[in-house]
């Protein structure tokens, strides 16, 4: 029985032991080496970059086939009310995770009670609507193909008159009649909010074409088998990947001691923030919905908690969830493969959190009290602003500025937080991922009946289109492309 659960356990054993290693690694080198010796924390990192380059060359192929995959196959009646389900859920969760990061640091103040900050590295301007216009823009990409590779972002630059004259490589240029010029230019990095809305498109035009795109339907569902294969190979290298990732950001921090001392109320306040809402609001809405024991369901998860841990990307952890969710779990894989995707790209309950807290951390660090309607601004950007932030390291960072620039605080002083900011990005990330898994399993046990519904529909129509072309059918039921598989509560043991 111990011999059983060991092996059923074995990557998740390792993952931890990885993790604790590479923390000691880290502390451990750092009394041979200097952060300042940039070259050989570059080869430290080396096997944990080869593991975030596997799970990125995933993430493209397993988002578009999967949510197509999803689509195509559910009924558009289902479809609706799982998508209608999972903003609802995806609203309701952020808006209460920013509420908690409000009270908490509103009580606990930790802003008041630092010292003078130090303040490292850079930060750039931003302009809310412009930042709202790019989201929106991006939902949009003018090449599908480029959306794979890079995105649209506005940029402000100084202009002299021979700039004005000759502006290349833009989609569209505003000049300024003084000293700046707009422009929307192209960005490197995957545009995924592009990816997924095209993919949802996509799907649902194929099951509204039918019986003509049932190619398309097979092919998708064939290349999203094979990467959930690939995704289990992947899998036995997470735990020396994660090892060096994490030794080798211990080893390039400056000077944590005086980063804690200065730091150390604010830490704890985003800490204590994120673990009620990780380990107590979640699983509480996930016992309400589902009269299921939560914290099975996370156990089950931990391989991807401690994957989004260690890599500080929900997007690059999006494989391994959907091995989670679906292998270890019993979500339906409809539901996963619909749902999930789309919950790495745009829930993010901890970035959430997290951007309530730093805000108004920044505004007590400059002497600044923020009445009740600043607050509540800041509670309606941080959601907004969360819901837009992609799921790669540090994007928190880059949303914060527009909570920041909403009420009116200087967007520099998102340097007074960027010492702690990757270690803090590790535990938010994976409250992120704790989100999309709570999500997922209470829908698959929501909308349970309309699956099974919706199986017996597609086994019929299937049998009497193979009777009809005298097809051999085995065991009752057709040999297809497409699974059919019926929500269970207990794990299944393959994909």
């Amino acid at each position: 029985m111990i011999k059983e659960v060991l092996l059923d356990n074995l990557i998740v054993i390792f993952m931890i032991i990885a993790v604790i290693i590479g923390i000691g690694l880290g502390f451990g080198l750092r009394d041979v080496w200097e952060p300042s010796e940039k070259r050989k924390i570059f080869y430290l990192e080396f096997p944990g970059q080869l593991l975030l380059s596997m799970l990125k060359l995933l993430i493209l192929p397993l988002i578009v086939s999967s949510i197509i995959t999803a689509l195509a196959t559910m009924d558009n009646k289902s479809s609706g009310r799982i998508g209608l389900g999972a903003i609802v859920y995806y609203l309701t969760t952020t808006l209460i995770a920013v509420i908690l990061g409000i009270i908490l640091v509103v009580s606990i103040q930790p802003g008041f009670s630092s010292d003078e900050l130090d303040r490292a590295g850079s930060s750039r301007d931003s302009n809310p609507l412009d930042s709202l216009l790019d989201l929106i823009r991006n939902c949009f990409p003018p090449n599908i193909i480029e959306a794979c590779f890079s995105k649209l972002e506005t940029q402000y630059t100084e202009t002299t008159e021979e700039v004005k004259k000759i502006i290349t490589n833009v989609y569209f240029t505003v000049v300024d009649e003084t000293t700046q010029s707009v422009k929307i230019v192209s960005q490197s990095g995957m545009n995924i909010l592009g990816l997924v809305v095209f993919s949802v498109f996509f799907g649902s035009t194929i099951n509204h074409v039918g019986e003509k795109a049932k190619p398309l339907r097979d092919l998708f569902e064939a290349i999203n088998d094979v990467i959930m294969v690939l995704v289990r190979l992947v899998i036995w290298f997470s735990p020396i990947g994660i090892m060096f990732l994490i030794a080798a950001k211990f080893v390039a921090m400056e000077s944590p001691e005086k980063t804690f001392t200065q730091l150390g109320l604010y830490f704890g306040t985003v800490i204590a923030g994120l673990f009620i809402h990780g380990a107590i609001i979640l699983p509480l809405i996930y016992f309400v919905a589902t009269r299921k024991n939560p914290f099975v369901f996370l156990y089950r998860m931990l391989r991807a908690i401690i994957t989004a841990w260690g890599t500080a990307s929900s997007s690059a952890t999006l494989p391994i969830t959907m091995d989670c969710l679906i292998n270890k779990n019993g979500v339906n894989p409809l539901v996963a493969k619909f749902v999930a995707p789309i919950g790495a790209t745009i829930n993010m309950d901890g970035t959430a959190l997290y951007e309530a807290v730093a805000a108004i951390f920044i505004a007590q660090a400059n002497g600044i009290t923020l009445g009740i309607a600043d607050i509540i601004i800041v509670s309606l950007t941080s959601t907004a602003a969360a819901i837009g932030a992609a799921g790669v390291p540090q994007a928190g960072l880059v949303t914060m500025l527009i909570v920041l620039t909403a009420v009116g605080l200087p967007t520099k002083d998102v340097t007074l937080i960027l010492a702690i900011d990757w270690l803090l990005d590790r535990f938010r990330t994976a409250i992120n991922v704790i989100g999309d898994s709570i999500g997922a399993g209470i829908l698959s046990h929501v909308f349970r009946n309309y699956f099974n519904n919706l199986t017996e529909v597609q086994i019929n129509e299937t049998l009497d289109l193979e009777m009809d072309e005298k097809k051999p059918v085995t065991n009752g039921k057709a040999k297809s492309g497409i699974d059919n598989p019926e929500y269970t509560s207990e794990p299944s043991t393959k994909l």
